[in-house]
């Protein structure tokens, strides 16, 4: 395993790479604030048949994390920024494997640049309004109505109770061990971090208007998608899976 960093458009991406570089290229996207320290036991199981990379999103990890003055926390940027990263590398064609934010992100990529997709693991990565849990109504409110009493309420989200439960929910006690959710509570305290991600549940309503057109991408292109679902997740649940 190698710890690297490539300078994207003025700003500082971490990154993990292990493996052959003449195998093809295995792209690991994650969704929280641990970032690429989550594949950081898959990433050797891989190795045997690719050249593995997870990069730590902007704003998470060990990327660099601008101030919201000088970058916009969106979805679309986020993309632009993995897009760049991959250039930057000169990857033209790789395998990708989702989960949670980095799904949209991944399926953005992918519907705009399908000639370079081989094929997805998809792992409680959504693209359909089935797999939606029960709280995603109240965040369609925030999205209506984004007041900031509204906008204060998912303060929540960041505390370390909340985190521990994105963990242990749905898992049989003592089975799950504390590494992950201690690194991401530990960036909770992060200057500006709570703002960066309230930034992001606000603009996640513009990946669920994308839904639609991940999907054509799927159905006009059919790329080989392994979809895997811990069925007890209550954000992105599990009818999300037998659609993709």
């Amino acid at each position: 395993m190698q710890y690297k960093t490539v300078n994207v458009d003025g700003l500082d991406v971490f990154y993990r790479e292990a493996g052959d570089p003449s195998k093809p290229a295995f792209v690991l996207l994650h969704g929280f604030q641990s970032s690429s320290s989550m594949f950081r036991n898959l990433m050797p199981l891989l190795v045997r048949n690719f050249h593995v990379l997870a990069p730590d999103l902007i704003g998470f990890g060990n990327s660099a994390a601008p101030s919201r003055e000088s970058f916009e926390y969106t979805f679309e940027n986020l993309t632009k920024n993995v897009a760049g990263f991959l250039a930057a590398l000169k990857f033209d064609q790789y395998f990708l494997y989702v989960f949670d934010y980095g799904a949209p992100i991944g399926f953005r990529l992918a519907m705009r640049q399908p000639e370079r997709v081989l094929g997805i693991v998809s792992q409680n990565g959504n693209i359909y309004q089935e797999g939606l849990g029960p709280k995603w109504a109240e965040r369609a409110k925030y999205w209506a109505n984004p007041t900031p009493e509204l906008r204060a309420q998912y303060e929540s989200a960041f505390a370390p109770e909340t985190i521990k439960g994105q963990y242990l929910t749905g898992e049989k006690p003592g089975t799950v061990g504390p590494d992950g959710y201690s690194l991401d509570i530990a960036h909770t305290t992060e200057p500006g971090y709570a703002e960066r991600q309230d930034d992001l549940i606000f603009d996640y309503q513009t990946n669920v208007a994308l839904y639609p057109q991940f999907q054509d991408y799927v159905r006009q292109y059919q790329p080989e998608i392994l979809a895997a679902w811990g069925k007890n997740d209550p954000s992105f649940i599990y009818p999300g899976a037998p659609r993709s």
